[in-house]
């Protein structure tokens, strides 16, 4: 299945440019993508096939052959791109054919000064996206931006898709601070950036001088103080079986003193509280005031990449046969 049309469902592509378009299509697909080098005792090998579903002629991709391995493969655009005032589409194809039940299916995007034969999981990237799953907690759709050195996970969870069968995961990064995550062409997921992710400092912060009074009354609820535990109230929880008889047979020098056994006291109330009441003092939930925060800073570019210049792949899989498909950007 190739899927490069549909983003036509999703934004213009009237004079956009394409940064990134690879389908697997040809066996030179080896020239375009470089094998990591590091650790390489620790790095599974890549298959090149249409796997069990896709079409011989026209369906081939990479698929991961070893399990527990980490996988680590790049390819390099044909020159540095900026998305500076221009929306920035990140797309692929994943089929976890083997049923995954741990590992990664995203893609990285990455500056132009990536070494590609080095490429591990302490390469600087600017953009992290697709599909994890490891056990039954997670399954999510990673969307990871790096600002000034830290890469930021959303706030928010998007779940993946855990079948076996192709699926498309797009991502839209606007100009104006906002996003959007499709699979399968269905919006998923959007906001903005400031909103989702820890860019940047709060804007509000608790007044620091702000101090709670002392007299603050904050109990909804008090006790009545005209309510009087009755005075027949208090009876033991456990009771000697009035039923039980001691046995015939019972010999006190030997058995010792025989004890009734004991049985819960169908008179017994438990522990005694107060009625309760509406406070007359109540003074409602305090609420600390806020102040603006001296440390925060706008920025209105928080999208922009200067220099993405390289996609790659850099997974672990416990279990492998994941085939990626599909890679494309603009």
């Amino acid at each position: 299945m190739k899927v490069f049309i549909s983003l036509l469902a999703i934004v213009a592509l009237v004079s956009c440019e394409v940064y990134f378009k690879e389908d697997f299509q040809d066996a030179d697909w080896e020239k375009r993508w470089v094998k990591s080098t590091h650790d390489a005792d620790k790095l599974g090998e890549w298959k090149w096939t249409a796997g069990k579903l896709g079409d011989p002629e026209i369906g081939k991709g990479i698929q991961t052959s070893q399990d527990a391995k980490f996988y680590a493969i790049s390819s390099k655009f044909d020159k540095s791109v900026s998305n500076e005032g221009k929306d920035l589409v990140v797309q692929l194809q994943v089929r976890h054919e083997q049923k995954i039940d741990c590992g990664g299916g995203y893609l990285k995007l990455f500056p132009s000064t990536l070494k590609l034969e080095d490429l591990n999981g302490e390469s600087s990237y600017n953009i992290m996206f697709g599909p994890d799953i490891c056990g039954y907690s997670t399954k999510k759709v990673h969307v990871i931006f790096n600002y000034k050195g830290k890469n930021l996970l959303t706030k928010k969870t998007i779940p993946c898709k855990d079948d076996e069968i192709s699926n498309v995961y797009t991502l839209v990064l606007r100009p104006d601070n906002t996003y959007e995550v499709y699979i399968n062409l269905e919006k998923k997921e959007s906001g903005t950036l400031e909103e989702d992710w820890d860019f940047l400092a709060p804007k509000k912060i608790k007044d620091p001088q702000a101090k709670k009074p002392e007299d603050w009354d904050d109990k909804e609820k008090i006790d009545d103080p005209n309510d009087k535990k009755p005075e027949d109230w208090d009876k033991p929880q456990h009771i000697p079986d009035p039923a039980a008889k001691k046995p015939d047979d019972w010999d006190e020098d030997i058995d010792g003193e025989w004890e009734a056994p004991m049985i819960d006291n169908p008179d017994y109330k438990g522990e005694w509280s107060p009625k309760q009441i509406d406070n007359p003092n109540y003074k409602g939930q305090w609420v600390h005031p806020e102040i603006d925060n001296p440390d925060y800073d706008s920025d209105d570019k928080l999208y922009l990449y200067k220099d993405i210049g390289a996609v790659g792949i850099d997974i672990w899989q416990v279990k492998s046969g994941t085939i990626f498909d599909n890679f494309y950007m603009r």
